[in-house]
């Protein structure tokens, strides 16, 4: 069995907020206003809607926006802003256990909790539960191959023995909190396709489910 460990994050309500409210616009103008000196009417002039600035939009965190980090939530930003720390690769509704895998290469994962605001950007008043999976927008990056972390084990990935059968991803280079002791050099169906030299299999999921790893 393979334990996995992921950064968990649940956004606050006041920082939902102050997303949802950044999408508010207003228009001016409507109706037909009156020249006086030709005695005709003359359509009004509208004054266009500002731009919405780049990085927000309808559903919080859809994927290509980004969010910066904190001590105890994130928030949405514009990904030209200083605070952006990572992108959006994938959004899913739902929970990651019922939902869709994140890509292999992802650094965290966001765990978004339902609200209900009395008002935000698509009217429906409701933001489901759901999830994004987050990429840092500088190194290091834990989901590489090798890298320590991310939310899945990968070919190229690195573990270490917990014991009664379970392991723990560690930095193949040695500079984690634990050396690594075996290495995943292939990603098969099934066992027996694994080779000879195997010495640990690992649990990775998906479509190739056993990951063939050798000693380092």
């Amino acid at each position: 069995m393979h334990v996995r460990s992921s950064w968990r994050a649940v956004c606050a309500p006041v920082a939902l907020a102050a997303v949802l409210l950044t999408g508010c616009q207003s228009a001016s103008g409507g109706g037909a206003e009156e020249d006086d000196r030709l005695g005709e009417r003359r359509p009004a002039s509208v004054s266009p809607a500002p731009p919405r600035p780049s990085g927000y939009g309808a559903v919080f965190l859809a994927v290509d926006e980004c969010s910066s980090f904190g001590r105890t939530s994130f928030t949405e930003v514009p990904c030209t802003s200083e605070r952006a720390a990572a992108r959006v690769v994938a959004r899913h509704d739902g929970t990651v256990r019922e939902g869709p895998r994140c890509p292999a290469t992802t650094d965290f994962v966001l765990h978004i909790s339902e609200q209900r605001p009395s008002l935000d950007e698509d009217g429906d008043g409701a933001v489901p539960q759901g999830y994004a999976c987050m990429r840092n927008l500088q190194p290091p990056h834990p989901g590489d191959p090798g890298g320590g972390g991310g939310p899945r084990t990968i070919v190229g990935d690195c573990v270490y023995g917990l014991g009664d059968g379970k392991v723990r991803e560690t930095a193949c280079d040695g500079k984690g909190k634990r050396k690594p002791e075996y290495k995943v050099t292939k990603a098969v169906g099934a066992r027996s396709a694994c080779p000879a030299s195997t010495a640990l299999y690992v649990r990775l999921g998906g479509t190739s489910p056993v990951g063939c790893a050798l000693p380092v």
